[in-house]
């Protein structure tokens, strides 16, 4: 049985400050340049494993620290500002130089934690209801995508109208708190089970999540819900 913790009050702003981490400090760093997609890690989320300059590199957070591993040595530090990330990364993995920004990031390690539990969470909901689908789906793995900080698939037959993005949201502008949600690429779905008000689709949050007695089996019986509904015509 899955359960998730509740949020303590900082966790927006620290969900806030490591989106900015994630847009601004980790993702620039992956090479090739371009190359945003960032990936789920331990205690938080980083780049995938990069080349450059003869080294084998891999840039992170982990809770409250920022996690720089080259051929497997580590440096890491507390993250304290922007500017501050920028100088352990390197000027030379960071395309649009140092930031200067060196105002203080609000990251609680409470609520880092709680983050990092999410994303982790998201992702083994993510890659069990992958397993389920038909090959035709044609599901990828989950990717964390640093401009919405949301973790996701696309998966679907879209000849047959299943085509959706299948995902996981720390929380923005319209929600306080995380939520997973079903966009569907096709117009017209209407009906009880696409609820979401700040999006064409569904959306099931945080709150449903922790009273639930089993979070990952309420997040897949959410997900095939929807996918079933779409097979079916919306």
């Amino acid at each position: 049985m899955s359960q998730l913790e509740p949020l303590p009050p900082t966790f927006a702003d620290t969900r806030d400050a490591l989106h900015r981490v994630a847009e601004e400090i980790v993702a620039p760093a992956r090479k090739p340049n371009n190359e945003i997609a960032l990936t789920v890690t331990a205690g938080g989320f980083g780049t995938p494993p990069f080349e450059h300059d003869g080294r084998r590199l891999v840039v992170r957070v982990e809770g409250a620290e920022l996690v720089v591993d080259a051929d497997g040595v580590q440096t890491r530090a507390e993250l304290t500002s922007l500017a501050d990330a920028g100088r352990l990364v390197g000027a030379e993995l960071l395309p649009d130089g140092l930031p200067d920004d060196a105002s203080p990031l609000q990251v609680d390690g409470e609520a880092a934690a709680r983050l990092a539990e999410y994303y982790a969470f998201a992702q083994r909901v993510l890659e069990s209801f992958s397993g389920t689908l038909d090959a035709d789906a044609d599901a990828g793995p989950p990717t964390l995508w640093p401009e919405h900080f949301d973790l996701a698939i696309e998966a679907g037959a879209e000849a047959r109208g299943e085509h959706a993005t299948y995902g996981a949201s720390p929380g923005d502008e319209d929600h306080a708190e995380p939520y997973l949600y079903v966009g569907p690429w096709k117009s017209g779905i209407e009906g009880p089970l696409w609820n979401a008000t700040a999006f064409k689709g569904a959306e099931l949050g945080y709150a449903e999540l922790i009273d639930a007695d089993d979070a990952e089996a309420a997040a897949m019986d959410f997900l095939e819900s929807r996918r079933a509904a779409l097979a079916a015509g919306g």
